[in-house]
């Protein structure tokens, strides 16, 4: 009888390393999924930050374009006035020395 209970532990130690082996290869096989899954997200998530961050920059360079166009077509602006502002005063100092050469010979 000795020998059989011997024979059965056997059997339920060896019963026990295949349970534990196989719930080991199942929790491999769940970390290796979950890692890829991992890996797939993270891989997802750098893809859209880089496609964000590039719209930002395109945004940034675009809304600073605007602001140069804009200054830049408001110092021209202010440049035509006052060479208009100028040449009138020019003109009109022009007219008067004029006439006040003319007046000075009668």
């Amino acid at each position: 009888m000795s020998a059989e209970k011997y024979v059965h532990s056997l059997k339920q130690i060896k019963e026990a390393e295949e349970r534990s082996q196989k719930e080991i290869d199942e929790q491999k096989k769940k970390v290796a999924e979950e890692l890829r899954n991992f890996e797939s997200n993270a891989k997802q998530s750098i893809t859209a930050a880089k496609a964000d961050g590039e719209k930002l920059v395109e945004s940034s360079i675009d809304q600073a374009r605007k602001k140069a166009n804009a200054e830049t077509t408001k110092i021209i602006e202010e440049a035509n006035n006052k060479a208009k502002t100028i040449s009138s005063r020019i003109d009109s100092q022009t007219v008067k020395e004029i006439i006040d050469i003319l007046l000075k010979e009668v």
